[in-house]
């Protein structure tokens, strides 16, 4: 790379996710401070939103590998005696508005209990109490009032009202009612077992990303505010212990960038790689790979998290199936508590969709989503070197605490068991395990090729039942028949460990903690220990992943870190030379 110069912000944001975009409304609303965002990937301005961003169904942009880290992949599940390391890509938004601008758009908080939990693990400042006004400051529920919900925020939610439910969701929460679990027309407000209609960031049929709600035209006009995008931080560098500057790549280009702080929310993933190839991190890792080292923090990478995921699907009626092709299904979520559940706080997730991707075969199959609410298996995330074109080594280790497996294994009975049941099996036929795996990603991209291919297939499933049946074993299903996994314990939790999955919620890698928990990678406010001028602000900040989708809590976390930077900003020291 050629060419290179150095200026000065008060303040770097390294990275455009949801709580990189509040953190640069909300700290650039200092008239007095000079603001930079940078971007690895495309913007999404006001006035020119992707089509495929803007739709409220996010199969399309979510496959999209425009918007996406190429070449990353994860291990799920690690090699045993049997079998090899079960590994699959694993996708993470590059683009402005981070995973806001790709994913299902749901706005849930999780439970009161997950941030006293945060404040128990040593992030003072981070129980509910405390939280609670942030996720108020950033939302506009147009829904629900009351003291719990915020009315004037940037993020609008919403709820699908229970008469536009699909027919597959009215027959699935017929079955909930016959159990006995309660309709819940809240779950941001009260967190216990029952089924409701999920909140979610979008309004007058549009996704309303992190982007979108703060770096609106308005934001973006601010003088102190610049926003680079297709450009990414590649090392930050340090005068001794004190981050001064952020090296960038655009377009072939390199320019070194001077800051007083610098704000990592790069997200779970990203954040803590780009610590480890700066010199911060577990020293041993670091010096095997050459790399000079800065503060040795064996916390940075370790206890990554997720919420994993099995899958069961099925042949849907055309009666049930959504009228339109572009509108989203509704989202409506179950909760409920397992035999391992602490107290009766729900660990555990039913998350149902009428459809299952963008294509004609897609709106055929309908899916039910369990995953683990609050897991306990931990991860990993490592260099393969110190080149920025390699990618890291992530390690989920979905399922190795064995209350994981068992708890997957149970939400995969629940799931088959709600398909059989008399008011879904009306409507969804031929009930068979799925899995997101390379060949449904191929298949999920949207070109003209699988548009063709899938239609093709989509007219031999609505041909008659045997052609089906057929067409389903030798063309779609990888697993053994239900009947089969659901006989056979050692069959299902080895069909289990090949096909669990994550969510896309990573997080914890650079969690915060006590001053002397040799763990935590930063403190309570998110300056990385053993360093000056340099913080996180984003999800790996958080020490235990909170039982819900991880947006709001992003946005909250970048709501809250704003106003910390803020708070400490008068005792800070002038521009520091490069």
């Amino acid at each position: 790379m050629t060419g290179s110069n150095t200026t000065a912000f008060d303040f770097i944001i390294v990275g455009g996710g949801p709580a990189g975009c509040a953190l640069a409304n909300r700290l650039s609303a200092r008239a007095d401070k000079r603001i930079l965002l940078v971007e690895a990937g495309p913007d999404t301005p006001p006035d020119a939103t992707p089509e495929d961003i803007a739709a409220p169904y996010a199969a399309r942009a979510a496959a999209n590998p425009a918007y996406l880290w190429n070449g990353l992949t994860a291990e799920l599940t690690p090699a045993s005696n049997r079998r090899p390391a079960l590994t699959a890509s694993y996708e993470q938004a590059r683009v402005m508005g981070g995973g806001s601008s790709i994913n299902g758009q749901i706005g849930i908080r999780g439970a009161p209990q997950d941030y006293d939990r945060w404040e128990e693990l040593g992030a003072k400042g981070w129980d509910w109490a405390s939280v609670l006004p942030y996720f108020r400051r950033l939302e506009r529920d147009l829904d629900i009032g009351g003291d719990l919900h915020g009315q004037d925020g940037p993020i609008p939610l919403q709820r699908t009202p229970e008469p536009e439910w699909d027919g597959f969701t009215r027959a699935v929460t017929a079955e909930f009612k016959r159990q006995g679990l309660p309709l819940r027309d809240d779950l941001n407000g009260v967190f216990a077992e029952g089924f409701g209609a999920a909140p979610l960031f979008t309004l007058d049929g549009k996704r309303v990303s992190a982007a979108a709600a703060y770096l609106d035209a308005r934001t973006r006009a601010r003088p102190n505010l610049e926003l680079r995008a297709l450009t990414q931080a590649t090392r930050i560098l340090f005068n001794g212990c004190r981050a001064i500057a952020v090296e960038l790549a655009s377009r072939g280009r390199s320019e070194v960038v001077a800051g007083r702080e610098i704000i990592l929310a790069g997200g779970a993933i990203l954040s803590p790689v780009l610590l480890m190839r700066s010199g911060i991190g577990p020293g041993a890792h670091l010096r095997g790979l050459g790399i000079p080292l800065v503060a040795d923090l064996r916390g940075v990478g370790r206890n990554l998290q997720e919420h994993p995921a099995i899958h069961v699907s099925a042949y849907l009626l055309a009666a049930a199936r959504t009228k339109s092709s572009e509108s989203r299904h509704n989202s409506v979520y179950c909760r409920y508590a397992s035999e391992l559940a602490r107290g009766d706080i729900p660990d555990m997730l039913l998350n149902f969709a009428c459809r299952s991707s963008w294509h004609a075969v897609g709106r055929r199959l309908a899916t039910i989503q369990a995953y683990i609410l609050q897991p306990y298996s931990r991860g990993s995330v490592e260099l393969r070197s110190g080149a920025v074109e390699d990618a890291p080594l992530i390690r989920m280790n979905h399922g190795t605490d064995h209350r994981d497996m068992q708890r997957l294994m149970e939400s995969f009975r629940k799931a088959a068991a709600i398909f059989e049941s008399s008011s879904v099996s009306r409507i969804a036929f031929d009930p068979f395990a799925t899995s997101y795996s390379d060949r449904v990603r191929r298949v999920n991209r949207v070109t003209l090729r699988n548009r063709l291919a899938t239609q093709t297939l989509a007219l031999i499933l609505d041909m008659p039942r045997p052609v089906r049946r057929l067409a389903l074993s030798r063309l779609v299903n990888e697993a053994p028949p239900l009947d089969v996994l659901l006989a056979h314990e050692e069959l299902l939790e080895e069909h289990v460990r090949r096909t669990v999955t994550g969510v896309w919620h990573p997080t914890g890698t650079c969690r915060m903690g006590r001053d002397d928990d040799p763990e935590a990678v930063t403190d309570p406010a998110g300056r990385v220990r053993g360093v000056a001028g340099l913080r996180v602000a984003d999800n790996s900040i958080i020490p235990e992943i909170p039982r819900a989708n991880t947006t709001l809590p992003a946005i909250m976390i970048g709501e809250r870190v704003a106003d910390l930077v803020l708070a400490s900003d008068a005792t800070e020291e002038p521009y520091p030379s490069a």
